[in-house]
């Protein structure tokens, strides 16, 4: 027999249904994805500063922090003080409005928090956090690429199915048709949404589970602030992460014989797969698979395992929407696939996370939670937190054994969840240190009002230590909110008014383009400036780094080409170079940007120093950092014939007649 789980029975003062469950997810959905996009919209008729050069943003930030805390803290402390005297047999009769107000105060302060805590901070931007840096370059090519095709294309390459999964990204570039605005500019409202949307749903998901409102909307605040301080910058992973502690107690119920848990875990591994494949594989695998297998053992029953092929078998289901296409071309392709999305080992994937020794409130928290899971391992609920805590530990030290291999399980990245799993410990053993306090001193040898003093009190000391956790966010993700205003948008321009850089030519670049009969469906750019195609939906020859190459788009094999080519045009005709372009296996580029001067055009003798540069990026793990960039130059004469020129600031654009 399953031992049932333990649990205080003021922990089920607020349970509520399946059928209520699933209401309030919706509710909670729609009612957070509605405000986020309304406050967004409306932070973007304000004339705020911009938060790098200003101090005004960071007050109101902290005034919409602190008014969230104070609001939920009246609201669900005079829940409490109902509940609480209710247990002592005195009936309270609580008002409709009160219950209604309460719910949507629950449901949707995680919304609120995200707006307030990101929101308002980027409000004076188009951009996201961390701008156009780095990875989120590529985020933004997804993006703008899937407003413009709504089907299962490479965010790069010509005729690809989608190596990356595209359930994120699709859903946002839906929102960007559905608002009107570019790819690129969705990121910032998308991101906002979904980061908001998850944590609104985690409430009624907890309510459900531990049977609290409270509790789980503290859980819920947690989680939101805990990511948008740790993970906010890469959302669809983040929105995944947030819902992995609810799913490991999911997974301990399904596996004791809940459906309704194991439709649940179901749904989240069919939706997360379709989102981020990393957290998908660490879940399935090591939280999931793990408790199947250890619950089977320790209750000698084969029910775990027949759930574990269910869920399984009806996750892939979901899964394959989104990465069908892609297996079915890749169990065709012909050339070798090539992916380096793993050759990654920064600092911090060297070393074992470990939270609860952090100087701080979250490492406070993270402390208390661990303690937790060790003193109320009886608790089938809590250990299942603890057996998922394990697992996430164990694919982080195999990501370091596989560096043996030549790659990595990017195991850096699982420091989010471990925080999260042990956050919500935390939470749960402060609950707890609440609902059974001192046994022998509260509630039992205290009166009435002695009680609610010292709940209050403690709700008190609560809001004001997530106060001072919440206020942080901003200041955490301060250098990634200084590049969100500091780099230049779409529209050629920077938000804290200093000058742009060079991509403030990116506009000019693309009439001249378009000017040709060139639209971005079916044309083909060879370029390095990777911003370009990030705010112009224009199909790239190679993406400009393998990490983020399509494994079906030979990144290697394109680089040795576009240097061929390069190598070839120092002594090769015009003619013989757009022939040398046709006889590629893919399709040749309609159009080049390259860095340099038509000036040199007019020189006789050009060496190749001075010719059109383009830089070739190059996959050098397991060195850090992990790519290397070299320059190629190609010879003007032989676009002197097939080729319109145009100088735009620092680039040469040459497009084909």
């Amino acid at each position: 027999m399953l031992r049932p789980s333990v649990r205080p029975v003021p922990y089920a003062a607020d349970l509520i249904s399946v059928r209520a469950a699933l209401a309030g997810i919706f509710g909670a959905g729609v009612g957070a994805f509605v405000t986020t996009l309304l406050a967004w919209m409306i932070l973007k008729q304000t004339s705020l500063p911009a938060f790098s050069t200003s101090m005004v943003t960071r007050a109101l930030t902290t005034v919409g922090i602190v008014g969230i805390v104070i609001v939920a803290m009246v609201f669900l402390g005079w829940w409490l003080m109902d509940e609480y005297l209710e247990s002592r047999n005195r009936p309270v009769r609580r008002p409709k409005w009160r219950t209604y107000a309460t719910y949507l105060v629950a449901y949707l302060a995680p919304a609120a928090l995200v707006v307030a805590a990101i929101g308002i901070p980027l409000s004076a931007t188009r951009l996201w956090l961390d701008g156009i840096q780095i990875d989120q370059v590529f985020r933004t090519q997804f993006l703008t690429r899937t407003t413009e095709q709504g089907g299962y294309a490479d965010m790069n390459y010509l005729g690809l199915p989608s190596y990356y999964p595209l359930g994120w990204f699709w859903l946002g570039g839906r929102l960007a048709n559905l608002l009107g605005i570019p790819g690129w500019a969705i990121f910032q409202p998308w991101a906002l949404i979904s980061l908001a949307t998850a944590g609104s749903i985690l409430v009624p998901i907890w309510q459900r589970l531990i049977g609290s409102l409270p509790i789980a909307t503290a859980l819920a605040l947690f989680t939101t602030a805990a990511t948008l301080m740790f993970a906010a910058e890469e959302p669809y992973s983040a929105v995944i992460a947030m819902g992995v502690p609810a799913v490991a107690v999911l997974a301990s119920h399904a596996f004791r014989g809940s459906w309704a848990a194991t439709i649940g875990v179901l749904l989240y591994l069919g939706i997360s797969a379709t989102f981020y494949t990393l957290f998908t594989g660490v879940v399935a695998i090591t939280i999931v698979s793990l408790l199947a297998v250890v619950t089977a053992v320790y209750g000698r029953v084969w029910l775990p395992i027949i759930r574990l092929v269910i869920i399984g078998c009806g996750s892939l289901a979901i899964a394959a929407i989104a990465w069908g296409p892609y297996l079915i071309a890749a169990s065709n392709a012909t050339a070798p696939l090539e992916s380096a999305a793993q050759h990654y080992l920064p600092a911090e994937g060297t070393q074992i996370p470990v939270p609860f020794l952090a100087p701080s409130l979250v490492g406070i928290i993270c402390f208390i939670g661990l303690v937790f899971l060790v003193l109320r391992w009886a608790d089938l609920d809590v250990r299942a937190l603890a057996w998922a805590l394990g697992g996430v530990y164990g694919w982080i030290v195999a990501s370091m054994v596989t560096t043996l291999a030549g790659t990595t399980l990017l195991g850096f990245r699982l420091e989010i969840i471990v925080v999260l799993i042990l956050g919500t410990a935390g939470i749960l053993g402060m609950a707890e240190a609440r609902l059974m306090g001192v046994h022998l001193l509260y509630p039992a040898r205290f009166d009435v009002p002695t009680n609610r003093a010292i709940t209050w009190a403690f709700i008190v000391v609560l809001s004001f230590a997530g106060v001072h956790f919440a206020q942080g966010i901003p200041g955490e993700n301060e250098s990634a909110i200084d590049h969100a205003y500091s780099d230049t948008d779409g529209y050629g321009e920077r938000a804290d008014r200093f000058p742009a850089d060079s991509s403030k030519f990116y506009p000019e670049i693309n009439e001249f383009i378009h000017s040709h009969g060139l639209t971005p469906i079916g044309t083909v750019i060879m370029t390095d400036e990777k911003q370009f195609l990030a705010f112009h939906p224009y199909h790239g020859f190679n993406a400009y780094t393998a990490h983020y190459a399509n494994p079906l788009g030979e990144f290697k094999t394109r680089n040795a080409q576009m240097e061929t080519w390069a190598e070839q045009s120092w002594s090769s005709t015009p003619e013989e170079f757009l022939d040398a372009l046709e006889s590629a296996p893919w399709k040749g580029p309609d159009a080049i940007i390259f860095r340099g001067s038509l000036d040199v055009m007019d020189e006789k003798d050009i060496s190749k120093g001075e010719g059109f540069k383009i830089h070739l990026a190059e996959d050098i793990y397991p060195n850090y950092p992990n790519v290397r960039y070299r320059a190629v130059f190609y010879s003007p004469k032989v676009f002197e014939k097939g080729w319109d020129l145009k100088q735009v600031g620092p680039y040469v654009v040459a497009v084909r007649k």
